[in-house]
């Protein structure tokens, strides 16, 4: 995907054979485009595409915020809940996963045709805060307390490994999967070494290690 002329999103062979990233556009003719990479500065040439684009509107949320960008893309290209593409903006450049395509009338479809679609909705996964329940070590649910952790989208989340985030140290004992990924074959992992990526979870359930969480004021 691509909204400014001299920059495309496309693979590059050197750093990045099968995700797309930015390129600056160097020069055109003879049927090809000259591009660099931004990430790794190989020069190189790919085929321009002259299929039919649209512009979509992209709602992306981040913690408890949204913003809102245009992107262009081919018509037909399909768009599914689960698909991750890198997003560019005058005011960000983010990773993000669509969550919802939305189509006209507020219809909503787990996939559609570009050119059908009204709005993407997605959320930045680069960067992401997961929810944590923690339980006291005596089993006292009613004593269990919630904390967000931020940390990197591809974070892995292991049960049975022991975490600390500033005063709170916690085991993991559950985590919850997110509806929007695809990768996995279970929406809960409870068996010890079971890894869930960061960006893929909705919740995780830990065991409370902080040996002063629960003294008494």
């Amino acid at each position: 995907m691509s909204d400014v002329e001299d920059r495309r999103a496309v693979p590059c062979p050197s750093c990045s054979p099968e995700l797309e990233t930015v390129h600056e556009v160097l020069s055109g003719g003879g049927g090809s485009l000259t591009v660099r990479c931004g990430e790794c500065s190989h020069v190189h040439k790919v085929q321009p595409t002259n299929d039919p684009e649209v512009t979509l509107d992209v709602v992306v949320s981040q913690g408890g915020e949204s913003t809102t960008a245009n992107v262009t893309t081919p018509a037909d290209e399909p768009i599914a809940v689960g698909d991750e593409f890198l997003l560019e903006t005058d005011e960000m450049l983010a990773t993000v996963r669509v969550t919802s395509v939305e189509l006209d009338g507020h219809r909503r479809r787990e996939e559609a045709s570009a050119d059908d679609v009204q709005t993407v909705w997605t959320r930045e996964v680069d960067n992401v805060a997961v929810n944590v329940t923690i339980h006291p070590q005596d089993g006292s649910r009613d004593d269990s307390r919630a904390i967000p952790i931020h940390v990197p989208g591809d974070y892995e989340l292991a049960v049975g490994e022991t975490e600390t985030f500033g005063d709170d140290e916690f085991t993991i004992d559950a985590v919850v999967v997110r509806d929007d990924a695809d990768d996995y074959d279970r929406d809960r992992y409870e068996m010890e070494g079971d890894t869930v990526l960061a960006k893929d979870a909705k919740r995780v359930y830990a065991w409370d290690e902080a040996s002063t969480a629960w003294s008494a004021w």
